[in-house]
């Protein structure tokens, strides 16, 4: 299965003072080069989903687009925007602020799910933005978001995603929402 790794960094960002996310430093790089760092060597396109600074995101060499949505809709937005412009049938997705991203994610969800999508389950809590979508979701996203739908859980709920549990993995996989998370995930490993 060829695969687009959409690496989601168009948010506000309200908990983290609204800074750019994806631009946020750890360990003396932005948070998105090691997402990229992580992701590119699973995936045969890499695709950066990002509101602003988009000449800043297009200088790590890889696509960069936007929501086809105003006013930071949310992550859903993210996703249909992942899903309007990959190359492949399936995109991988994962939010900018993961730096710890496991080097076996795409593998873990694409064998738990070869033809269905995929959401991720740490301590049997879904981790929605940690998902593996089929190009053909894209007009039912569509829909949705026209219908006013916002949540990414639900709305992934409504796709039957086979739940693929991580929590062996689940220390890399924490995000970064606010610096007080960042300092915690720069001490955890």
């Amino acid at each position: 299965m060829k695969l687009t790794g959409a690496i989601l960094a168009g948010g506000a960002s309200r908990r983290m003072g609204g800074q750019d996310k994806g631009l946020v430093e750890f360990r003396g790089r932005p948070l998105v080069a090691w997402v990229i760092d992580a992701l590119a060597p699973q995936v045969d396109e890499v695709l950066i989903v990002a509101n602003r600074n988009l000449e800043v995101y297009r200088a790590f060499g890889h696509r960069v687009v936007s929501d086809i949505r105003p006013d930071f809709p949310g992550p859903l937005a993210g996703f249909e925007a992942a899903l309007a412009h990959a190359q492949h049938d399936w995109i991988l997705t994962c939010p900018t602020d993961a730096p710890l991203l496991p080097p076996d994610y795409a593998c873990l969800l694409s064998r738990a799910a070869p033809a269905s999508p995929a959401v991720v389950l740490v301590d049997g809590h879904w981790e929605p933005l940690f998902s593996l979508l089929p190009k053909t979701a894209l007009p039912n996203l569509s829909t949705a978001l026209d219908a006013g739908e916002r949540k990414a859980q639900r709305w992934l709920a409504s796709l039957d995603p086979v739940r693929v549990s991580m929590d062996s993995h689940a220390a890399q996989l924490r995000d970064a929402d606010s610096p007080e998370d960042l300092a915690r995930l720069d001490g955890a490993s």
